[in-house]
């Protein structure tokens, strides 16, 4: 009953989250957080809520207390996806009861902060189920949108429809785009994973959606797909309380298939999980109700859970850039936690290179790294 949930709030509000790891919380949403997206050069991240509001924060002072935020309030409705454009000019969101794809208008000021935010477009009308993915190509190209009835939209940026596939996954539960743009990705009740490839011509105009690939191996549904940010490895959680990374630098023009790199087990509880993979593709994070799980690719051992991290679940997870951080959001707050996982995961794979042949220069470099990573490490109290 309603009444039940804003007491829930209440007692919430009370509870104070702290971990060694916990860099900082982003506190400005009033209901459960659902999306969030780094802007491409880093400066901005994006989140939406059930409050119905967007909120765009600087990432530039987060060790501070104090998180600078500007507030775009969504009419009648909330988003339930939010993705920039590269250019970082506009975003776009997927309207929760609307079922329609909204671009808004980013207007900056000389200092680099946000002047103002206008909607800019309405696509029309397309489905009538739930939306269960959004994206927006890195390369300008095209937007991608996907219904749990598994029907997937490659569209241009102005709405108009490139083209429409049947996912075939009974119910599709994740779609992204690939990190490279050139892949769209499906998962849902079925265990394998869909790939297809966004196809252009040399003059840039679409062509077609042509099936790549599959990441398979999982004995029951996918509920969500991580990649590198080279898209040469993938990675995939399931309900049969296993993660799997793959790497999918391949031919598969040729019929080569991806190469699983590793696997671990999770501990699932609740109805989804959500995954997110490092940049580099050493890290794997699973969360799962409101817990959140490191792992290494290389070992596919569990190096650390932290629980209890929202008094409900965990409703997605989120990578910066340069791997350094991972970003979790909740009831009302993102947590952005250091990747400590992926400090130790660079220890580990620099000191496989250090035995191999290399100059003294490069030694040299990787031994700087090493102590940079061990120091940092060391200021939080962890060991290397």
């Amino acid at each position: 009953s309603k009444k039940k949930h804003s007491e829930k709030w209440v007692r919430d509000s009370k509870q104070s989250f702290s971990h060694p790891w916990l860099l900082t919380s982003l506190k400005g949403h009033s209901g459960e957080v659902l999306d969030m997206d780094f802007s491409s050069n880093g400066k901005f991240l994006a989140t939406c809520a059930e409050d119905r509001s967007v909120l765009i924060w600087s990432t530039k002072n987060w060790n501070q207390k104090d998180h600078k935020s500007l507030r775009i309030n969504i009419e009648f409705d909330y988003a339930r996806f939010v993705k920039w454009s590269p250019d970082c000019k506009a975003f776009i969101i997927h309207k929760k009861a609307e079922r329609v794809v909204e671009v808004y208008k980013v207007a900056k000021k000389p200092d680099g902060w946000i002047s103002g935010v206008t909607k800019a477009l309405t696509f029309l009308k397309h489905y009538e189920d739930d939306v269960v993915g959004l994206g927006i190509a890195c390369n300008g190209k095209y937007i991608m949108s996907c219904s749990e009835k598994n029907e997937l939209v490659v569209w241009d940026l102005k709405g108009e429809q490139l083209a429409k596939v049947d996912t075939y996954l009974m119910t599709t539960i994740c779609a992204q785009i690939s990190p490279c743009a050139r892949f769209v990705v499906a998962s849902g009740f079925a265990p394998d994973v869909k790939v297809w490839e966004v196809r252009f011509s040399k003059l840039g105009e679409f062509q077609q959606l042509s099936r790549a690939f599959e990441l398979t191996g999982h004995s029951s549904g996918v509920y969500d797909v991580g990649f590198s940010a080279d898209s040469s490895r993938m990675a995939t959680v399931s309900k049969d309380g296993t993660w799997r990374a793959f790497n999918t630098k391949i031919e598969y023009e040729k019929g080569e298939d991806p190469h699983l790199l590793s696997s671990g087990k999770y501990n699932h509880v609740g109805s989804l999980s959500h995954l997110a993979m490092s940049p580099n593709g050493e890290v794997v994070v699973v969360a799962s109700g409101s817990s959140l799980a490191f792992y290494s690719v290389q070992t596919g051992e569990c190096d650390a859970v932290i629980d209890d991290i929202y008094s409900g679940p965990i409703t997605c997870i989120l990578f910066d850039s340069l791997g350094k951080y991972v970003l979790t959001g909740g009831e009302k707050h993102v947590r952005v936690f250091h990747n400590v996982t992926g400090y130790r995961t660079t220890i580990a794979s620099i000191q496989g290179k250090i035995r191999q042949h290399i100059s003294s220069a490069q030694k040299e470099r990787m031994e700087q790294q090493i102590r940079e990573a061990e120091s940092f490490l060391k200021s939080i109290g962890e060991r290397s």
